[in-house]
């Protein structure tokens, strides 16, 4: 009996110290947050074996879920808004004993920290793949225990380039008229290869370290705040990756769409407008994986909703971010997406957020915009989307041959098209990124017509963004992904062209670097081209013509295709230039006494501020 006794006191205890947390997630919150609601996932080995106690002044425990997997628990705390930082343990009980404790913080928060402004009309944004731009820190092109090692000769390798690199180079963006800077995203990837673009997220809370660290991301928005610069995260809710850790040890069925029997999205993304159909093909669209490699996450499950909601607004928090731009837009569930856009703006009523939906059809971007009636009563919140039917008119109309339906006029049609959008204004206008062909490229390596489409996007309604590589011409042999996103001359230690310096780069290349500096630099305090309204006049000989104007000012910008200088009379263009006599071409800096008639040098654009 007495080894009895014994054996059982031995057994208990084996169960009672079993429990063992290995995370909880989000790792700490802050104290002054407007949502009263936080919801912790707990993981731990058989941590749902314990009850769950705190004792922290302004934090409740209004309930504690156990899930089919014993090692997750979900805890929903009440947040009191008047709770003060600090430090408290979260207890973890077997009966009246504590087999675990975490120690968990809600930090201070930033004063005025729900009144940041996202990015808006007055910004340019640059865009970055971080692998591919700076390596700032060799020492961690490789990380001891992360699956893929360095390899820069591989167009799918990882290459180095890292947030160090991309701190270092602030002051270059920053001269050459960038406001804002959106990253491809740099949380972990521990993806056995082809790691390098991000997209396949395998830890939601952790900076690659191969990119850095947490401190230095937020060091980097640190350094752009005092540039009066704005930094943009790209965020995936539609996919984790294959190695996320979760996909090891899932909390619940459901969690992962189409597991394990693996079923791809049909990418059929008209499903979610389209009124006509099947409920089959709809599911087929938003429960379907992406690719192989990359897990479809179940947004329709109330607990992984929340986590992604709470895991956006904690970087928005910890980093100081401005901006987000989601990624594959139309591919989770879009009832999740609403609530997201909803409860994010809720918390910052004048933060940004821009979506991926890539098709050319502008009723269906304009679907998901904030302020959109549509005909299924479907709402969403965010400001901004990204405006792929006009980077592919602009690169239509530029190459194309003039005729009634081709050239200029696709450029004048699809701006035309704004009466769909409840606000164009805050569409993400652009010439390229980096899931397609470099523009430089798609315009024929043409210079002259890059700079008319540059000018255009950096001039017309909308908020701008460059990739990274447009202003010094950068351009690509093949057309794999991998190829489009190459090294940035001048990011690595021994590159025979250096484009910070300007070392081993070609006149042409530098001129286009003056280029661009000078528009975008003009731009900075253009308010008119913020703010002002847009006209613009049906293209005639191959010239289009467009005005950016308020009471007190306007700018004329006029496109001219042919290959000889075209000298137009301006008297067409009354009604928005009655009250001009002169003006200033920002491009070249040539003062016209006389705006009766405009001469446009071939293959450009003029920019003419107007003057009474």
């Amino acid at each position: 009996m007495k080894n009895l006794i014994t054996l059982l006191i031995i057994l208990i205890t084996l169960n009672i110290t079993a429990q063992e947390v290995l995370r909880v997630e989000p790792p700490n919150w802050w104290a002054g947050m407007k949502t009263q609601d936080l919801q912790l996932l707990v993981y731990g080995e058989n941590i749902s074996t314990t009850d769950v106690a705190i004792d922290y002044e302004g934090v409740e425990v209004i309930s504690v879920t156990k899930v089919e997997n014993a090692n997750y628990l979900f805890v929903d705390l009440k947040v009191a808004k008047d709770v003060k930082p600090g430090k408290f343990d979260i207890q973890f009980k077997q009966g009246e004993k504590v087999v675990d404790t975490y120690s968990y913080e809600f930090w201070e928060r930033k004063e005025a920290s729900a009144e940041r402004e996202g990015f808006n009309s007055e910004d340019v944004i640059y865009l970055i793949t971080p692998d591919r731009f700076v390596n700032g820190d060799p020492s961690n092109d490789e990380v001891d225990g992360m699956k893929e090692k360095l390899d820069r000769n591989y167009n799918y390798g990882r290459h180095g380039g890292d947030l160090r690199g991309i701190i270092n180079s602030l002051d270059y963006l920053q001269e050459m008229g960038f406001t804002a800077v959106w990253l491809n995203p740099v949380l972990e990837n521990d993806m056995k290869e082809a790691s390098y673009h991000g997209y396949a997220c395998t830890d939601f809370y952790q900076v690659d370290r191969r990119y850095g660290s947490n401190d230095e991301y937020r060091e980097l928005n640190e350094e752009l705040d005092k540039r009066g610069m704005k930094l943009i995260m790209d965020l995936i809710f539609n996919h984790c990756g294959s190695e996320h850790w979760w996909m090891h040890d899932m909390p619940m069925k459901g969690w992962i769409n189409n597991y394990p029997d693996i079923k791809i999205t049909n990418h059929r993304r008209t499903v979610n407008q389209d009124p006509h159909a099947s409920q089959s093909d709809v599911k087929g669209m938003v429960d379907g994986w992406f690719v192989t490699a990359m897990p479809d996450m179940n947004q329709k499950n109330p607990f992984l909703a929340k986590y992604l909601i709470q895991n956006s607004i904690w970087w928005v928090e910890y980093v100081g971010l401005e901006g987000i731009r989601q990624d594959t837009w139309p591919y989770p569930d879009k009832n999740m997406m609403t609530d997201w856009t909803k409860e994010l703006l809720e918390e910052y009523p004048n933060f940004n957020i821009v979506g991926e939906e890539w098709t050319t059809n502008p009723a269906i971007v304009s679907y998901w915009q904030k302020g959109k009636y549509n005909a299924d009563g479907y709402k969403n919140y965010a400001p901004s989307m990204m405006d792929f039917p006009l980077q592919s008119a602009v690169s239509e109309g530029l190459k194309e041959d003039e005729s009634w339906g081709g050239g200029l006029i696709k450029i004048y049609e699809a701006i035309s098209n704004d009466f769909q959008y409840p606000n164009p204004e805050m569409l993400t206008i652009f010439p390229d990124n980096h899931d397609m062909s470099r523009f430089y490229v798609q315009v024929n390596e043409d210079v002259d017509l890059l700079k008319m489409g540059v000018a255009f996007f950096l001039t017309t309604r909308g908020i701008p963004q460059i990739y990274y590589g447009t202003e010094i011409l950068m351009r690509h042999e093949g057309s794999e992904h991998g190829d489009i996103r190459a090294d940035y001359p001048g990011g690595w230690e021994g590159d025979k062209v250096n484009a910070f310096t300007g070392e081993g780069m070609s006149n042409e290349a530098k001129d286009m670097k003056e280029f661009v500096s000078r528009v975008q630099n003009w731009r900075k305090d253009a308010n008119v081209i913020h703010d002002g309204k847009l006209m613009h006049f049906i293209p005639e000989d191959a010239t289009y013509t467009y005005f950016r104007y308020t009471d007190d000012e306007a700018v004329m910008v006029i496109l001219n295709k042919n290959e000889e200088a075209k000298t137009i009379k301006t008297d067409r263009f009354e009604e928005v230039i009655s009250d001009y006599k002169s003006g200033k071409e920002i491009i070249s800096g040539k003062t016209i006494s006389d705006i009766s008639e405009v001469t446009v040098p071939a293959k450009s654009a003029v920019i003419i501020e107007l003057s009474k």
